[in-house]
């Protein structure tokens, strides 16, 4: 079987991110980038697979020159092959999804896996548009995958319980946490790692359909008030709720 994983190089979320000079932009210079992790539920995914049943598991990413350390990332904890679609930024969810669609349709595959959404932006939009662009079934946010011959059975997250889909493959799921527990990259496959070649692809990004007009840091809590002790003070907290904080 052979599964495509979809993987982002995205910031880590315990660094402390600053607006660029530009207003439109984080300053990349300080800030640590990692795989992103929803990308490694997939990938966890994808080797549980391999191991079951066969087959090879290969990486693409999308991004600048040193998006290659997270694809050494998913290579030391096991995938076989890695592409790397060679882009700078300034590009959104559509242009990416476009990007990959026009690589990975003259790449052999039977699933796609990806992670439910990037840490950096939240969008959640590439694996269903891939999905759309490439003609598949997609399934998104799954919790639980089962591998036929032919057909996947997944398990999904909805609003107050598990929806159940059954869909045909090749097809395009997103991870959501919960499903697997991503492995740790041995020492082995860290040495490994480094020796596997990661085969550039041409960028095939048109143009952008949305522009960021401005970036802007969240606003400064205020600190609390005290409005007094005991019961006298509920007419008051009351008061300030209504007028001041406006939330009754």
């Amino acid at each position: 079987m052979n599964i495509l994983v979809c993987v982002k190089h995205a910031p880590d979320t315990e660094t402390a991110v600053k607006i660029g000079s530009d207003g439109k932009s984080i300053q990349s210079q300080d800030v640590n980038f990692i795989l992103n992790p929803y990308d490694e539920y997939a990938l966890e995914e994808a080797l549980k697979i391999k191991e079951a049943k066969g087959g090879e598991v290969t990486l693409i990413t999308m991004g600048p020159e040193n998006a290659k350390k997270s694809l050494r990332t998913g290579l030391a904890m096991g995938a076989d092959n890695a592409l790397h679609i060679v882009c700078d930024g300034g590009f959104d969810s559509l242009m990416v999804a476009k990007c990959l669609a026009e690589q990975i349709k003259n790449i052999p595959h039977d699933l796609i896996l990806c992670g439910k959404q990037a840490v950096d932006d939240d969008n959640a939009q590439v694996p269903v548009m891939l999905a759309e662009l490439l003609n598949l079934p997609s399934v998104s946010t799954i919790i639980k995958l089962e591998i036929g011959d032919n057909s996947a059975v997944a398990h999904r997250e909805i609003e107050g319980g598990i929806e159940i889909v059954e869909t045909s493959l090749p097809a395009v799921f997103s991870a959501q946490k919960g499903l697997n527990e991503p492995r740790y990259a041995s020492l082995k496959g860290i040495m490994m790692a480094k020796k596997k070649e990661i085969k550039d692809l041409p960028c095939t990004v048109g143009e952008a359909s949305i522009e960021i007009l401005d970036f802007a840091y969240p606003p400064t809590r205020q600190g609390g008030k005290i409005v007094g002790q005991g019961k006298e003070a509920v007419p008051q907290l009351v008061k300030l709720l209504r007028e001041e904080a406006k939330v009754i």
